[in-house]
């Protein structure tokens, strides 16, 4: 089975595939991670990469592509979520020729729907310890000692620079205006069902999971 995750930073796409990945067997292919990977595997595609990054040019979608292609070769008979891609019309057209070619097809398009503006609540008040990453949040999850982690008693927090409203906020205007045009896309073929980003957890990954097994 092939699955997009959609929707906008923040929305929980990467804890959900992590999920699907650990109880499904799926692989997450996440373009940032695997742009990463094969520059460091010193792949063909990655040294194409790394030549246009080190250029301090953006990577296009022709290289992209190859990248997302060369994961599918390394999957075998494992189903793929791809998280960050394809993020525009002609990514969409080009994931449906890369999945042809290897006899694969998409099979379902999530999109976790949120609230831009609990959304914005949700990421800025994010913190974790600075020295094992335990994650805390300023309104949900604040340590049972305050200023102490509780795993390991650490006292130095840190938040990452761009968890700010600014940065979240133009983060989600760029998600709406390049990736959110795909899904009338997607749409048309029957394919996007739509779950509540904000809901809790557990309760997203049940969402999903129904949605797979309708299928199956």
């Amino acid at each position: 089975m092939n699955i997009i995750l959609l929707g906008p930073p923040g929305a929980g796409k990467g804890t959900q595939a992590s999920r699907l990945e650990s109880e499904r067997g799926m692989v997450q292919l996440s373009t940032g991670d695997m742009l990463r990977a094969a520059v460091k595997a010193g792949t063909p595609v990655g040294l194409q990469a790394k030549a246009v990054m080190e250029a301090g040019e953006l990577v296009s979608d022709a290289i992209v592509s190859g990248i997302i292609g060369e994961s599918l070769d390394a999957l075998g008979n494992k189903g793929a979520i791809f998280d960050g891609y394809p993020r525009t019309a002609a990514q969409a057209e080009s994931l449906d020729g890369l999945l042809a070619e290897r006899g694969r097809s998409l099979d379902h398009v999530i999109e976790l729907v949120v609230d831009e503006d609990a959304l914005v609540a949700r990421i800025t008040g994010r913190f974790t310890c600075a020295n094992c990453g335990a994650g805390y949040h300023d309104s949900f999850k604040q340590p049972a000692v305050a200023g102490v982690c509780d795993v390991c008693g650490g006292t130095e927090f840190k938040r990452r620079p761009d968890d700010n409203e600014e940065t979240v906020r133009t983060r989600m205007a760029e998600y709406r205006a390049k990736t959110a045009p795909i899904l009338p896309i997607y749409e048309a073929r029957g394919l996007v069902q739509r779950v509540d980003g904000m809901a809790d957890i557990a309760e997203v990954t049940a969402a999903i999971e129904a949605i797979l097994d309708k299928r199956n």
